[in-house]
Formats: structure tokens, sequence, C-alpha cells
């Protein structure tokens, strides 16, 4: 491995406990896990649990060390840099096929999408490329907004109709009560 330069990426140590980011100690700790914590899956919604896990700093009694390649050496390592397996498969979201092959936003995406070749009937499967502006997209977003606007304008006259009738209503009140009023003087008269 002269030359390389690897970067610890976790472990486990003899007895299966996993290595846990963020603990600076060689032996094992226990830890009250939540949701989102790395080394616990929740089982049942807002639980937790106290488990063991062991700190990140190596000791000899790891027996699982995971590194991850950063800088190649001068040597090629059997099994790991002396192949080249290419990408099974290719992007499938419309803005990163076009940084792939470099296209412009008026090319065609659909043209440049990666196809895979299917062994058995000859025939080449392609992605269903997502975010991929169509004329059909366009128009259903021109609907929605119409249908906000629409609706917005609605709205708005149903509000001037109401207050137009709140202010008649008003009005036919303080009459009723000034009848009301006169009548109860002429009664006193």
């Amino acid at each position: 491995f002269k030359g390389y330069v690897f970067r610890i990426g976790g472990g486990n140590d003899k007895q299966g406990f996993p290595m846990k980011q963020g603990i600076l100690s060689n032996q094992r700790v226990r830890l009250l896990f939540k949701k989102g914590m790395s080394c616990y899956r929740e089982r049942r919604s807002g639980c937790r649990k106290r488990k063991s896990v062991r700190g990140c700093i190596v000791g000899p009694d790891l027996a699982v060390l995971s590194l991850v390649l950063v800088k190649k050496g001068a040597e090629e390592i059997p099994g790991l840099t002396d192949d080249n397996k290419p990408r099974r498969l290719g992007p499938k979201r419309a803005s990163n096929i076009r940084k792939l092959f470099g296209l412009e936003k008026k090319d065609d995406v659909r043209q440049f999408v990666v196809r895979r070749e299917v062994k058995e009937g000859k025939k080449s499967k392609a992605p269903k490329i997502q975010r991929l502006i169509t004329p059909q997209l366009l128009q259903r977003k021109r609907y929605f907004k119409a249908q906000t606007r629409k609706r917005m304008e609605a709205g708005k006259q149903m509000k001037v109709e109401y207050m137009k009738r709140v202010a008649e209503y008003r009005q036919e009140q303080k009459e009723a009560r000034a009848a009301e009023v006169a009548k109860k003087k002429k009664e006193k008269k």
C-alpha cells in the first residue's frame, strides 16, 4: 500500500459492536440513541434505546476496519484498483443528463438518455427522465395558475357582494330601530 492514503470509514470490535463517529475513546460506551442517530434504527416512533457502541479511536481490539481510498499509490491493488468497471446506470434527472453531455437548454435531453442492453431479449432499457419540461407540464402549470387566479377573483367578487349585503342589513336594522323608537315615543305621548 505504498503511497496510498486511506480514510477510516468505521469498523467493528471483536464482539461485533460498531464504531461510532464522535466518541473519543477506544473502548465501549453505552449511549441513549434516538431517531436519526447512526448505529440505531427505531422500531416504534419516538422510542429511544440505550445501546453499546465502540469509540472511534482505533485499537488492537478491532475485528473489522472499513477504509475508503482517498489517494492512489504507485502500485495496483489486485481486485481493487486493477479492474475498471463501468457504471451500470446513467443519470435519470434531466439536469444531470445535460451536465454529463454538456448540453444547452435548447437541446433535446431525450436523445441523450443512457440506454442499457438487456441480455436475454436483445432489447434496450432507458430510465424515465425526471424533471423534464414538456408542453403538457407547461399546460398543466398554466391551468393550475389560471384556477388559482379564478378562485382569487371569485373570492374578491363574493367579498364585495357580502360587504354590500352587510351594509344593506345594517341600514335595515337602523331603520327598524328608528321605527321602534318612534313608535315608543308616540305611545308615551
